[in-house]
């Protein structure tokens, strides 16, 4: 399957479900096992702001090449259908984009590629929140 002939929806639908992959063994790497603590905090990295805010980060430093920037507005101007309730349509848009180029990376058979996105997506995260946002207590995690 060659990704150029892949919509920009189903683009993002791959990327979700790799970026989700690499949230959830980011979170078992980390101690956690309680499945609402694994849950609570997968959604703060795979939420529409959490993707949106790490293509902006990325974005503002010139990461991206140009191919996958052209992916992102392929996977950004795709028609969506509906928009979540509690997301505005720019992030909710640039969110998908933001998939897009994770699931154009997948398909492209990247994935060292998806790996040093995710690393600076994580490290970012790290250097502003301490390892996660939470502190870690066996396993278990604590609101700050």
């Amino acid at each position: 399957m060659r990704p150029e002939e892949v919509s920009g929806r189903a683009l993002a639908f791959l990327g979700d479900a790799a970026w989700s992959l690499l949230v959830r063994e980011y979170l078992i790497e980390h101690g956690y096992a309680r499945g609402s603590d694994l849950q609570r905090l997968a959604v703060t990295f795979v939420s529409a702001r959490a993707q949106a805010d790490a293509y902006d980060f990325l974005h503002a430093e010139g990461f991206f090449t140009e191919q996958e920037e052209a992916v992102f507005k392929r996977g950004r101007n795709d028609s969506a259908g509906t928009v979540p309730r509690n997301t505005p349509a720019p992030i909710y848009r640039k969110s998908t984009g933001f998939e897009a180029i994770i699931g154009d990376l997948k398909l492209r058979g990247e994935w060292s590629r998806i790996e040093t996105i995710w690393s600076r997506v994580s490290a970012r995260r790290e250097e502003k929140n301490g390892t996660i946002g939470l502190r870690e207590k066996r396993g278990k995690a604590d609101p700050e």
